[in-house]
């Protein structure tokens, strides 16, 4: 039974090292499982968290920053493995931050996000695993923190934060996932192909979580989550929406086969800004 639901997730939260903060994670949701009491903004506050606990390391760059990673390399694939990692330490945060600053929520949606934060937890000690079997340790590469950026972006807003952090940056890791286990698995680098199984199920979950939250509150606020949706992205993600879309995954975790066709327009028309000369069938006039 947890006391201070909101206050447990913010000291997972702020807990620094990658490791510990994944086992807390485990725990929180387990305990909060028996059961949870919410603490109101008197006992805890909610204020903005410009960075969560995070270790000293990775050093934070520019995404443009970051060197190319090649797969057919195994010094490559720790790379790439350490990037992966990065987001499944910061995706533990997103979902923390999530329970901790929105409160008068369904008590299922705090289990929904404390599931999130525990099986994230879980992804970053694989990949941290494979990191050390390797040589090498979260940290040892740099990293660039766009997604915690997001997340402040949708600190005020549970549904933007919902529209934005799982139906997007979330759900593009689904689109990239299966063609990326197929060049792996082409080197044949099988564990970390065996990871992305594992990730790319749950993250399926996840998605589906921030997509049913997100119509929860278009439902309490009168709108219509299509269209909302689709404004949303026009509004902070003008010129960011791209394929492919892994349809199938998508749908499995609660896009519709219209929001699906919106995300093709809106790339189209992103498309068209950039080469006015298309007509509207994206070919030339």
């Amino acid at each position: 039974m947890i006391n201070k639901l909101h206050k447990a997730a913010y000291d997972v939260l702020m807990t620094a090292d990658p490791r510990e903060k994944s086992r807390l994670a485990s725990e929180l949701y387990a305990e909060a499982q028996t059961g949870f009491e919410r603490d109101d903004e008197t006992i805890t506050p909610i204020e903005p968290v410009p960075d969560p606990g995070r270790p000293a390391k990775p050093e934070l760059v520019r995404p443009r920053d970051l060197a190319q990673r090649n797969i057919h390399s195994q010094e490559g694939r720790v790379v790439l493995a350490h990037a992966l990692a990065h987001i499944e330490f910061n995706a533990i945060n997103i979902a923390l931050d999530a329970v901790y600053r929105f409160r008068g929520q369904p008590g299922q949606y705090y289990l929904d996000w404390l599931r999130v934060a525990a099986e994230e937890g879980t992804h970053f000690v694989l990949l941290e695993d494979y990191l050390n079997d390797h040589g090498a340790a979260y940290g040892d590469y740099p990293a660039h923190n766009g997604l915690w950026e997001m997340v402040r972006r949708t600190d005020d807003d549970l549904m933007i934060r919902m529209a934005l952090v799982p139906r997007v940056f979330e759900a593009r890791g689904l689109d990239v996932t299966p063609g990326m286990q197929r060049k792996l698995a082409a080197v044949g680098d099988n564990r970390l192909v065996s990871i992305l199984d594992v990730i790319y199920r749950e993250e399926i979950g996840h998605v589906e979580i921030g997509t049913r939250w997100f119509r929860y509150v278009c439902e309490q606020r009168g709108l219509p989550p299509r269209e909302t949706f689709r404004d949303l992205l026009r509004k902070y993600m003008s010129g960011r929406i791209r394929g492919p879309y892994d349809e199938l995954g998508r749908m499995e975790a609660g896009f519709t086969a219209e929001e699906i066709e919106d995300l093709k327009t809106l790339e189209e028309e992103t498309l068209s800004r950039l080469d006015p000369q298309k007509d509207d069938k994206g070919s030339k006039a």
